[in-house]
């Protein structure tokens, strides 16, 4: 994994430093996504394991089994109707979870506004425990930045963004991103600038956050 990240890094690096910066974007906008998620699936996955295990009840456990391997033989539509009947029906932990995985075929299946919707919702669930709530808005959150405003994922993950969240890095990311997309250099590089500045960021996330504060300043666009 070191390995790929370093040759993503030295590729991202090569584009940011031309004229290409759009391309750029596009070209690698999935990996990062990709890699970002991977984090912060891995920052909450023993949380998240512990409170499904303790709320779960074998039939609900057992149809949430069986729509995931609908989802993995690429059967979309059936998976996503077999999660959509679980978050009616299910007990314990399994409607919340099986909300987050149909958000995620929606977003296989293209329907990008409705895994937002979907993941938006998970987000603003006071009953589902805030680990899995803050995963959610993160997803949102990094749909948006293509789809939509820095101000709708301002509104997912900037409460996020402080010292103690351990998610604080991915969010100022996120946001970093998105206020670059805007346009608004500024911003992004404030964002940029206080993940450069935590040692205790993420070796991939500060070599990105250095990447885009190196790219910035030689675009002239942000004051200093």
């Amino acid at each position: 994994m070191t390995q790929h990240d370093d040759s993503f890094i030295r590729e991202v690096n090569e584009e940011l430093r031309s004229d290409q910066v759009k391309y750029a974007w596009k070209r690698f906008r999935p990996l990062v996504i990709a890699i970002v998620v991977l984090i912060v699936g891995g920052a909450i996955a023993k949380e998240s394991y512990e409170w499904w295990d303790t709320h779960s009840s074998s039939q609900s456990g057992d149809k949430f089994l069986a729509a995931l391997k609908l989802a993995s033989e690429n059967k979309q539509d059936e998976a996503l109707a077999a999660f959509e009947a679980l978050e009616k029906d299910g007990t314990g932990a399994y409607p919340v979870l099986a909300k987050m995985r149909a958000a995620s075929v929606q977003q296989a299946k293209g329907d990008t506004a409705a895994a937002i919707a979907a993941f938006s919702e998970v987000g603003k669930d006071g009953q589902a425990p805030q680990a899995m709530r803050d995963l959610a808005k993160m997803r949102a959150a990094w749909l948006l930045i293509d789809t939509g405003t820095y101000e709708q994922v301002a509104a997912e993950v900037e409460s996020m963004a402080v010292p103690a969240n351990p998610l604080a890095n991915s969010a100022r990311e996120a946001l970093g991103l998105s206020a670059y997309k805007a346009g608004d250099m500024k911003k992004a590089k404030e964002w940029f600038q206080q993940i450069a500045n935590d040692a205790a960021a993420p070796r991939n996330i500060a070599n990105r956050a250095q990447i885009m504060l190196d790219n910035i300043t030689a675009s002239g666009k942000a004051s200093s």
